[in-house]
């Protein structure tokens, strides 16, 4: 585990800048969705990799984020084409994850999980493991010396037939680093349970399951992600707002469940931004985080893909904060929550939130409750 040295705070409402020193944990975060630009151009020239759009960073940002913004989750997907041609070589995967690691880092991140899916990186002869392998290096060395702590989520791609290999790898390196199994890509029409064998060994091996669900499709998906398949967290959820209504005095009356998830603490990994950009909402404003957290769902914020939707933590606390009004107290919230239902062991998750968190946040929440003349 990284060690922990807490700095000096500039203390005061929380603004862009105060937030980057703000400690935060993100659980929901892609590899091949957070490249630099400049890393994307340098690695396609020198494995030959032609198709980019262009080949100026400003411009590949610009384009990222227009073509990520297009409202439709298949749509989105389309950009990682040229971010995973790039992550074909074990050096080019190594770089990727170090780069990662020192980003999240920089951020004010003291703990990361970050997912990608090691069939996608095998089409010039790395096998599944090397490409785990090449992840787990990378993030060793992108974090050394900083404050972060971080593991790797393994996902298999929902509309492949690799899911229960993906698991079985994943496995193998559970002790260098790998923390959960996950399935990602297009949601609708590629159920959870398609997979069953591959989470079927995840239960019988005690190892960590969490599934994309709930954005793309609603409670159906979120129903069998849970029931049949056994996730612990649902990647997204927010589609879970479909098994409520609202009663005549207009209060939020919970379907079983919704009152399933909320009774049972299963964590959300909400990704605001990413949801505007999918089309699940319009806007920030429009987000039903602000509900679920009023509702006391198991509520983590995330970043999904911070090239795409030209985001980080701390952009994402900054979106909250602007459309919500959210203060230090909510954001620590938020924070804890999300070291709480990492899958890291519990007595490390604890060694963070009382030796990290909960301590530099003292000072900006003691600041809050100053009286103001």
């Amino acid at each position: 585990m990284a060690t922990h040295v807490s700095p000096i705070l500039d203390v005061g409402p929380p603004t862009l800048d105060r937030i980057r020193q703000a400690p935060k944990v993100v659980l929901h975060d892609h590899l091949d969705g957070g490249l630099r630009p400049e890393t994307i151009i340098e690695i396609a020239d020198q494995v030959g990799y032609t198709d980019l759009p262009t080949t100026d960073a400003a411009e590949l940002t610009t384009w990222m984020l227009r073509g990520a913004n297009r409202k439709d989750l298949t749509l989105y997907l389309e950009t990682f084409a040229h971010t995973v041609a790039v992550m074909q070589t074990r050096e080019g995967i190594e770089r990727v994850a170090r780069e990662c690691a020192e980003d999240l880092a920089a951020d004010g991140v003291v703990y990361a999980e970050v997912r990608f899916a090691p069939e996608l990186h095998t089409e010039q002869g790395l096998t599944l493991d090397d490409a785990i392998e090449a992840v787990l290096t990378g993030f060793a060395a992108g974090a050394a010396g900083t404050e972060l702590t971080i593991r790797a989520i393994c996902s298999a791609m929902r509309h492949q037939q690799n899911s229960l290999e993906v698991a079985q790898a994943a496995i193998r390196h559970r002790d260098d680093g790998v923390a959960a199994f996950d399935i990602a890509g297009p949601e609708d029409g590629f159920p959870p349970d398609d997979h069953l064998l591959a989470f079927q060994f995840c239960q019988r091996e005690n190892f960590h399951i969490t599934i994309h669900a709930g954005e793309a499709y609603g409670p159906a998906s979120i129903w069998k992600a849970l029931q049949w398949c056994g996730a612990e967290r649902l990647g997204h959820g927010i589609r879970i707002m479909e098994d409520m209504t609202r009663s005549a005095d207009g209060d939020r009356e919970l379907g079983r469940l919704a009152h399933f998830i909320r009774d049972r603490r299963i964590p959300l990994e909400v990704c605001p931004t990413s949801n505007v950009n999918t089309g699940v909402v319009d806007e920030i404003a429009d987000h039903p985080i602000a509900e679920l957290i009023d509702l006391r769902f198991r509520v983590t914020l995330n970043t999904d893909n911070r090239l795409m939707s030209g985001v980080s933590m701390s952009s994402e606390m900054d979106a909250l904060v602007g459309a919500f009004g959210y203060g230090w107290d909510r954001l620590r919230w938020l924070t804890v929550n999300g070291m709480k239902s990492s899958f890291l062991p519990f007595r490390e998750r604890l060694q963070i939130i009382e030796q990290v968190i909960k301590p530099r946040y003292a000072p900006l929440e003691a600041w809050a409750l100053e009286p103001r003349v």
